[in-house]
C-alpha cells in the first residue's frame, strides 16, 4: 500500500469488476444484460468430514458457476490453506473471458478446496479428494456436460484421475464418465501436451507478441526474443515451462528466478532445469550454488529486465511495488497478479502488460481437446497420420525419380526427409492446435486495441472481445 495509507488496494475481486466495469463502460450493452454477464450465477460451499489420523477432520470447498452462456462451464480446482468464495468466484469469472476470449465452447467455473497440500500423505489426499468429487458429482458440479473441473494450484494429473474415478464408480453407464475433468494423465484419458499447456500457451503468447514489431515498439523494445532478459515469479508447473520453452527454443535469457523463500539472480542467464531440480530436493532456491541469493524475492520482482512473467498468486505486483517495476513486458501467467491499482500506475508508465485472460489460456485450450478426445472416443492422429506419411512418401519417390530420369543430382537430404515423412503424433497437434488459438486470440485482441482511440490497453481490448461474445450467447439465447 500507499506509504500514507490514503488508498486500499483492491480485493482480487474488486480487481476484477473494475477491469470489467472499465470495459463495459466502452460498450453499448443493456443495464440488465450487462449484469447479467457480471454476477456469478451460483456458489456451492461444502464442508464435510473426512476420517485422518485416527479424527475427523472437516473441510471447506467451493465450487461456483460464473457462467452459463456454454454449457459445459469450465475452471479449475486448486487446493490452498486460504481459499475462499470472493476468490473463487473471480477466478470463474476470469474463466467465462477466458473461454470466450480464445473461443472454446465453455462457460466460466471454479473450485477450491481449504487445506495446504503438503500437510497430507498420498493416501489422506486421495480419501479427501475422492470424497470432496463425491460431494459435488451428486450435484452435477462434476458432470461431462454440465461442470468439468482441471487442475489448479496445488493439484495436478494424480487428483484429476483420482477425481475422474470416482465419478465413474458413481455413474457406471456414463460412456462420457472420463470426461467429467480434464488434466488427467495421459494414461487414464488425458491428452499429450496437457502438462505443459499454459507454459507452452506463454511461450506462445510471446512469440506473437513479437510477431508484431509496432507493439514491440509500445513496449520500448526491438527485435525478437533471442536474448530478452526474463525475469520468473513462481518455478511451478506454469512457470517452469514457460521459462524452459523460452530459454531453450527462442533464445531468451532467464536472468532471475523467485520462490517462496527467496530469489536467484544471473544476469548471464540461470539454467532452468538445473534450478527446478534442486527445488525439487530441496524445497526452495536457498543453497543453489550457480547464482547470486537472495532472500527478499519481493525485491527481486523489481529487478531491470524485458520481460517480467508472475506464474505464481493474485496480488504479487500492486500500487506498493508498481512504480519500481522496471520490466518492459509483464506476462500474467498466473491468475490477476497485477492488481487494478497497481494496473494503472503501470500502464501511464508505459509498461505493456499481456494479460492474464490471454496468457495463460494455454491449459483451458488443451484442456477442450482433451474434452474432445474423451467424448470422442479416439486419440488424435490415429486415423490419419499413417496416410498422411504415405502421402508424403509418394511425393519424395517422386521427386527422387524424376532426379534420377533427368540426371539433375538431386538428393533429399535425410534429415527433411525424416521430418516430412513423419505424420504428425498426438502432441504435435496439440501443439498445432494450441499455437493456432494463441495466434488468432491475440490478432483478435490488438485488432481492438490498435483499432480504437479509447482502447489504452490490451486488458481493455481482450475484456471487450470476450464480453462481447458472451453478450452475443446470450442474445442468442434470447435475453
Amino acid at each position: 500500500m500507499p506509504a500514507d495509507g490514503a488508498l486500499r488496494e483492491p480485493s482480487f475481486r474488486e480487481s476484477v469488476d473494475l477491469m470489467f466495469n472499465r470495459a463495459v463502460s466502452l460498450m453499448d450493452l443493456s443495464p440488465g444484460l450487462e449484469e447479467k454477464i457480471r454476477v456469478c450465477n451460483s456458489t456451492y460451499t461444502v464442508r464435510f468430514g473426512v476420517r485422518i489420523r485416527g479424527g475427523i477432520r472437516t473441510f471447506t470447498g467451493y465450487r461456483s458457476v460464473h457462467s452459463e452462456h456454454m454449457e459445459p462451464v469450465k475452471g479449475g480446482i486448486r487446493y490452498a490453506p486460504h481459499v475462499h468464495q470472493d476468490e473463487v468466484e473471480a477466478l470463474a469469472a476470469l474463466m467465462t473471458y477466458k473461454c470466450a476470449l480464445v473461443e472454446v465452447p465453455f462457460g466460466g467455473s471454479k473450485g477450491g478446496l481449504c487445506l495446504d497440500p503438503r500437510e497430507f500423505n498420498e493416501e489422506e489426499l486421495e480419501r479427501i479428494t475422492r470424497r470432496f468429487t463425491y460431494e459435488l458429482a451428486k450435484r452435477d458440479l462434476i458432470n461431462p456436460a454440465q461442470n468439468v473441473p482441471a487442475p489448479d494450484m496445488g493439484t495436478g494429473e494424480r487428483e484429476m484421475a483420482w477425481m475422474a474415478d470416482q465419478y465413474a464408480r458413481m455413474n457406471t453407464r456414463d460412456i462420457n464418465a472420463n470426461a467429467c475433468v480434464t488434466g488427467k494423465p495421459p494414461h487414464a484419458g488425458g491428452i499429450k501436451g496437457r502438462v505443459e499447456a499454459t507454459g507452452r500457451g506463454v511461450q506462445y503468447a510471446l512469440r506473437e507478441f513479437f510477431r508484431h514489431p509496432e507493439d514491440v515498439a509500445a513496449a520500448g523494445l526491438s527485435g525478437q526474443l533471442d536474448g530478452k532478459r526474463i525475469v520468473v515469479q513462481g518455478l511451478g508447473n506454469v512457470g517452469y515451462h514457460a521459462a524452459k520453452f523460452l530459454a531453450q527454443e527462442d533464445g531468451a535469457k532467464v536472468v532471475a528466478i523467485i520462490e517462496r523463500d527467496g530469489a536467484l539472480v544471473d544476469e548471464n542467464g540461470l539454467d532452468v532445469e538445473a534450478v527446478r531440480n534442486w527445488i525439487g530436493r530441496h524445497g526452495g532456491v536457498a543453497g543453489y550454488g550457480s547464482a547470486s541469493y537472495g532472500e527478499d524475492g519481493a525485491k527481486a520482482l523489481e529487478s531491470p529486465c524485458d520481460i517480467l512473467i508472475p506464474a505464481a498468486m493474485e496480488g504479487v505486483i500492486h500500487r506498493g511495488n508498481a512504480a519500481r517495476i522496471q520490466a518492459n513486458i509483464i506476462v500474467e501467467a498466473a491468475n490477476g497478479p497485477v492488481t487494478a491499482g497497481a494496473d494503472e500506475i503501470l500502464r501511464d508508465r508505459g509498461v505493456v502488460i499481456i494479460p492474464d485472460m490471454y496468457a495463460n489460456a494455454g491449459g483451458v485450450t488443451v484442456s477442450y481437446f482433451e474434452w474432445v478426445k474423451n467424448l470422442s472416443h479416439i486419440r488424435f492422429g490415429r486415423m490419419q497420420r499413417r496416410q498422411e506419411e504415405s502421402r508424403h512418401d509418394l511425393i519424395v519417390k517422386e521427386l527422387e525419380r524424376l532426379s534420377a530420369d533427368r540426371g539433375l543430382g538431386w538428393e533429399l537430404s535425410p534429415d527433411f526427409k525424416e521430418k516430412y515423412l513423419r505424420g504428425a503424433d498426438e502432441l504435435e497437434l496439440v501443439r498445432s492446435g494450441l499455437d493456432d488459438t494463441m495466434r488468432q486470440a491475440y490478432q483478435d485482441m490488438r485488432e481492438v486495441w490498435w483499432g480504437r482511440e479509447d482502447v489504452p490497453d490490451l486488458r481493455v481490448a481482450a475484456y471487450l472481445v470476450a464480453i462481447g461474445r458472451v453478450a452475443s450467447s446470450y442474445r442468442a439465447k434470447g435475453l
